[in-house]
C-alpha cells in the first residue's frame, strides 16, 4: 500500500456495487472466472464477509415473508 491508501501495483479496490454484484453472482453461482480473479486481487475478505452476511439475512428474510404471505392466504 502506498501512503494514499492505494495498492502499490496500481489496482484499484473494488467499489460497493462491485461487491454487491460479485456477492449475488456467487451465491447464485454465475460467477464468471474473471470476476473471480478481480475478487481475490483486488478485494478484501471483509467486505465480501460483511455483504454475504448482509445478503444471507436478506434472503432468509425475505423467504419468510413469502412463506407468511402464502401462508395467510391459504387461510
Amino acid at each position: 500500500m502506498t501512503d494514499t491508501g492505494e495498492p502499490e501495483d496500481g489496482q484499484r479496490r473494488l467499489s460497493v456495487w462491485q461487491v454487491i454484484k460479485s456477492t449475488a453472482a456467487a451465491a447464485f453461482g454465475v460467477q464468471t472466472e474473471d470476476a473471480r480473479r478481480r475478487d481475490f486481487t483486488q478485494g478484501s475478505a471483509a467486505s465480501f464477509i460483511i455483504a454475504g452476511l448482509l445478503f444471507t439475512v436478506a434472503f432468509v428474510v425475505g423467504l419468510l415473508v413469502v412463506v407468511n404471505l402464502v401462508l395467510s392466504q391459504a387461510g
